[in-house]
């Protein structure tokens, strides 16, 4: 690589993992009250194949053509632009660059925030690359998510999806608030809940009834990751609209989760938490950039327990 030419995933085309090419494009330049960052790794979500499946999809989320793809980074700050004093060359970070993550460089604005999908924290030690890489969408996701629910030793929470990768963050919140977690998967995700904290339960037919056994006091709040059937269940259960939450769906009478609105400090304090060791994000594959359409196609079959990481 020369120092004028980087590469990175690129769209030309919005659809299936069948349209991300890694190409060749001009090193970014850092501006005023801009940082670059030389990235080491880059972490997947379902919003960067959902926003990029088509164009009428894309649109809706600013994106037009031709794209980059992926939002979550962490790597190392080699350009400082003028008037930064918050970071300097050689600091270790992690953030958000929206649908532009998967590259060896990306631009951020340090005063950036996730609304905007463009930030930059400061990666604490003790936490590595892969894992920082994880952090940002999901772990502001599932703050979201606890803060709407407001858990605490009392509760016995219904978490749907708790495999996936905003669910291993959602459980080990939920459980460092003291609250029981039930999390939902299939019958072969049930080691890796129990090893987040969650009793697993399957999803699907006589659910409900399964759940009154396991819980015969009754759930208190629900918390629903990957569509409404978490959400239907609770209610069944007599869990109050205000007392469910979910992040994928819009339901009349149920406040949704946002990412982008998490508390302030909210994503570091995860990452401290992280640090010290008191919550641990599962890795589940890590593939480099050159196949990065193989990544994709593992993480949309959303069957995934942990994240999927891209090595740049």
């Amino acid at each position: 690589m020369c120092n004028f030419v980087s590469r990175a995933v690129q769209l030309e085309s919005f659809g299936g993992p069948d349209v991300l090419n890694v190409r060749e494009v001009p090193v970014p330049q850092a501006g005023l009250g801009q940082i670059r960052v030389r990235v080491t790794a880059a972490g997947l979500n379902p919003m960067d194949w959902f926003m990029t499946s088509d164009a009428d999809t894309a649109a809706r989320f600013g994106l037009s053509l031709p794209s980059g793809f992926g939002t979550d980074y962490a790597g190392i700050v080699d350009q400082v632009g003028e008037g930064v004093t918050e970071f300097a060359v050689g600091d270790r970070v992690f953030g958000g660059a929206f649908s532009r993550a998967v590259a060896d460089y990306v631009v951020v604005e340090v005063v950036g925030t996730i609304a905007a999908g463009v930030v930059a924290y400061h990666t604490p030690d003790g936490v590595d690359d892969r894992t920082a890489a994880t952090l940002t969408i999901a772990g502001c996701t599932a703050s979201a998510a606890l803060a709407v629910v407001n858990l605490g030793p009392d509760d016995t929470v219904l978490i749907g999806g708790a495999g996936g990768g905003v669910g291993v963050f959602a459980v080990q919140l939920a459980r460092l608030a003291g609250a029981r977690v039930i999390g939902t998967g299939s019958s072969t995700s049930a080691d890796a809940l129990r090893a987040l904290g969650a009793e697993p339960v399957t999803y699907g037919d006589g659910m409900v009834n399964r759940l009154r056994a396991m819980a015969p006091a009754g759930v208190t709040a629900a918390i629903d990751l990957y569509g409404t059937d978490t959400m239907q269940a609770a209610r069944e259960l007599g869990v109050p609209d205000e007392r469910i939450t979910t992040i994928a769906a819009q339901v009349d009478g149920i406040t949704p989760a946002n990412g982008a609105n998490a508390a302030p400090g909210a994503i570091e304090e995860i990452a401290r938490l992280v640090a010290a060791d008191q919550l641990h994000v599962p890795i589940a594959a890590s593939f480099p950039m050159e196949q990065i359409r193989a990544a994709v196609e593992l993480q949309a079959g959303r069957h995934v327990h942990g994240k999927v990481v891209i090595d740049i």
